[in-house]
């Protein structure tokens, strides 16, 4: 018997124009995936429409905003249809300080993006999934949800936080569907080198972490809901 080809699924994906969004639009569009991405610089949004165009969608959309947010789900699900999963990726890094010399500005705009972002994203397109029965959202956390360290303690709350949220959401959502945090793990990023300088060249890059990652990503399914994930 002839295996039957994975169905193509439609993925919601945040953070698209660099680093580890950037990287997953590539391997979840080379399989054959449906992407519906946003991110906040519209030169780079422009660039990803044209290089890849329908049926993959791309929006410049501050996910901190919650009016544009609402706007950008209500044309992906009128355009695209109710995602199979949505993947909050956008995320901020603040400069490494100790706490109290981080500028107010600067952690207010850090949990604007990390948590009211995530938060605003899965507000918008819960309500689609719900009435669709099924559906994954995957929020990335980080090492840095599940532990600290000095001198990344805005990014720290922040992902505690999104850790916080999934798993509450995790057990208000009806059966059927997954809300879960995932650990990407350590990727050689603008935003990892940003703490780490010269260090984050020992880990791997973005598209090589992908080619893992976005088949993970994929196998999660109603059965991890509320579960703290780690790509391997």
């Amino acid at each position: 018997m002839i295996a039957q080809a994975p169905k193509a699924k439609r993925i919601a994906l945040t953070g698209v124009t660099s680093g580890c969004g950037r990287a997953l639009l590539q391997e979840f569009a080379d399989a054959g995936h449906q992407v519906a991405g946003c991110a906040r610089s519209a030169d780079k949004i422009q660039a990803l429409q044209k290089e890849y165009g329908e049926p993959h969608r791309f929006h410049v959309v501050d996910v901190a905003d919650a009016a544009a947010v609402e706007s950008w789900a209500q044309d992906v699900l009128s355009e695209a249809g109710t995602p199979d999963f949505v993947v909050n990726n956008a995320a901020l890094m603040n400069e490494t300080a100790l706490f109290w010399e981080v500028p107010a500005e600067e952690f207010t705009q850090l949990i604007d993006v990390n948590v009211n972002g995530t938060a605003h994203v899965m507000r918008a397109f819960l309500p689609a999934l719900i009435e669709q029965g099924s559906g994954v959202i995957v929020n990335f956390s980080s090492g840095w949800g599940r532990s600290t360290s000095p001198e990344v303690a805005p990014y720290c709350a922040s992902k505690w936080a999104v850790e916080g949220l999934s798993q509450a959401v995790a057990q208000e959502v009806p059966p059927g569907l997954a809300v879960i945090a995932l650990n990407p793990g350590v990727i050689n990023t603008p935003m990892l080198r940003k703490c780490w300088a010269e260090s984050a060249l020992a880990y791997p890059n973005p598209e090589e972490w992908a080619r893992q990652a976005a088949p993970y990503i994929l196998q999660i399914t109603a059965r991890h809901n509320g579960q703290a994930l780690s790509v391997a």
